[in-house]
């Protein structure tokens, strides 16, 4: 079993146009639901997994998440990854902020999102299922009726063996992408810094069969909207 790694990514520098009016005046990673903002709870879930250093890149009101990590983290070690010259979506985010991961494999996760641990958390149970040897990429995946916040028709098929491949236009796929991975160093060899999406590369190792996922053991809200905030809300409420 892969021990789980001590560094991971934060993807906190999101414009967050989906959540507004919320984030018309704190960036998307400070929304607060039942009481906790978006970014202390990543952070939760990281350190409860046994990460003990994460690298959180930063754009849209940067200070504002600097002073609150300055202010509030413990029990984890926090280095920024600075965006504000230039937004560099999910894949250029981490590319740019890989000199600053000390490990590798290395987590992932949205700030935008909240995982709630089942049986086997989530961060040991991706660990416990990677395999460097047949795996570039190791996504977190919900079936689709388990999405909860969740509109879309769905993200990924998965055969038996764990290999993930993309829905099929105008059909609905039975597993979601939770905002939560395992990924080797490997993947973002040749790739320059730049704007680009994470699925370019998740297209690539896909093609290479080297794109994995593994479900999730626990519950999981999408908080991506104003309106999801208060649906999520009310379903953690009566848990």
């Amino acid at each position: 079993m892969t021990p789980v790694p001590a560094s991971a990514m934060v993807l906190a520098a999101g414009l967050g146009r989906r959540m507004r009016p919320l984030t018309a005046t704190r960036p998307k990673p400070l929304v607060e639901v039942a009481g906790r903002t978006l970014l202390d709870r990543a952070l939760g879930t990281l350190v409860a997994g046994g990460v003990r250093h994460v690298v959180v890149n930063v754009h849209y009101m940067a200070d504002r998440i600097e002073a609150h990590l300055n202010a509030r983290r413990s029990g984890v070690e926090v280095s920024i990854s600075d965006e504000r010259d230039l937004l560099l979506e999910t894949g250029g985010g981490i590319t740019r902020a890989l000199p600053l991961i000390g490990a590798d494999p290395f987590l992932s996760i949205n700030a935008d999102n909240i995982w709630v641990d089942g049986p086997v958390g989530a961060t040991e149970l991706l660990a416990g299922r990677w395999n460097a040897a047949e795996m570039d990429a190791l996504l977190l995946m919900v079936p689709l009726a388990r999405a909860n916040c969740h509109r879309g028709p769905g993200d990924f098929h998965m055969d038996a063996m764990g290999r993930l491949s993309r829905r099929r236009p105008g059909r609905v796929a039975p597993f979601v992408y939770t905002g939560f991975q395992m990924l080797s160093k490997r993947l973002f060899d040749g790739v320059a810094v730049e704007p680009f999406s994470m699925n370019r590369l998740w297209d690539r190792a896909a093609a290479e069969g080297r794109l994995y996922g593994v479900v999730h053991q626990g519950l999981w809200f999408d908080v991506g909207t104003a309106a999801a905030v208060k649906e999520a809300e009310a379903l953690l409420g009566v848990l």
